[in-house]
């Protein structure tokens, strides 16, 4: 039987927030764990519980956590994609798995899913792990570009002007919206994103 800790830990300015899953282990011995992070704009909320009690139930722990900006996590303004910022949440996650007495810290594994998988990709290049496991990665943002619609394209690269614009006077963010129906401006536009995505959004969020 799985147990399920909130826990948090820092990260550049400001404090991620995460799940610690423990197995129920004999003995005395640190757990090999697994540190997870979800996709693009998503939160662990988004089905990652899913992921974690399976593999808990093989005998990992896992730490899966919510970027700074997204979720539960710290971050202002909300809702901020930085790559840059995600990758040193990922180191952080890392170090912190790391450092806890519970997990062993020659064992840890990054997992990512989509965006996420990229940068597990990205962090085990960087940082000392056993092993990284990529789920759909995204790791070529020149290749997702080009298969964008033309239409949908222009909408997105006109947004992006006016927030580079906008943040030289101080304005806030443009947001954008990540999944939308096919002709609108959003990141992902195929037919079925929109019910495919908000089946994975949780209750009240």
């Amino acid at each position: 039987m799985a147990s399920r800790t909130e826990i948090s830990f820092p990260s550049g300015d400001a404090s991620c927030s995460a799940w610690l899953y423990l197995p129920d282990r004999a003995g005395p011995s640190p757990a090999p764990v697994l540190v997870m992070g979800h996709g693009l704009g998503a939160i662990r909320e988004m089905r990652l519980e899913a992921f974690a009690e399976r593999f808990v139930t093989a005998g990992y722990a896992c730490l899966v956590f919510d970027y700074r900006h997204f979720g539960a996590s710290e971050g202002e303004p909300r809702q901020l994609l930085s790559v840059e910022r995600q990758l040193a949440d990922w180191q952080a996650a890392v170090a912190c798995a790391k450092s806890r007495p519970e997990l062993d810290p020659d064992r840890v594994v990054v997992w990512g899913s989509s965006f996420g998988g990229g940068h597990a990709i990205a962090t085990a290049a960087r940082v000392q792990v056993a092993a990284a496991i990529a789920q759909c990665p995204f790791t070529d943002g020149v290749a997702s570009v080009a298969v964008i619609p033309p239409a949908t394209s222009a909408k997105l690269t006109a947004l992006a002007v006016r927030d580079v614009i906008g943040a030289r006077r101080g304005a806030p963010p443009v947001m954008v919206a990540l999944a939308g129906e096919p002709g609108s401006a959003a990141l992902m536009t195929a037919p079925d994103v929109v019910p495919g995505y908000l089946s994975l959004v949780p209750e009240g969020v």
